[in-house]
């Protein structure tokens, strides 16, 4: 795919369908554990998926404030970008 200057290729929300450009989405990755209690075939699979939002339902979900947390750990540990 081919894209020209000033111009980002459209994802879906993941929340309520919008499209919208991709340098305006708030993109999140989520954990996904999926599991057997089959006794000793006990089988698990993580895997980490890409979500994309608009910014209002980012911000009705409250994606900013666990972003702006994490931020602040990691500040505190000195792992900061500044």
């Amino acid at each position: 795919m081919v894209v020209m200057r000033g111009r980002e290729p459209p994802v879906n929300c993941d929340n309520c369908g919008r499209r919208i450009p991709r340098n305006k989405a708030v993109e999140d990755e989520r954990v996904i554990n999926l599991g057997t209690d089959q006794g000793e075939g006990n089988i698990r699979f993580l895997t980490r998926r890409k979500v994309y939002y608009c910014v209002s339902c980012a911000k009705h979900r409250g994606v900013f404030e666990k972003k702006k947390n994490a931020a602040q750990r990691a500040a505190a540990r000195g792992f900061g970008r500044y």
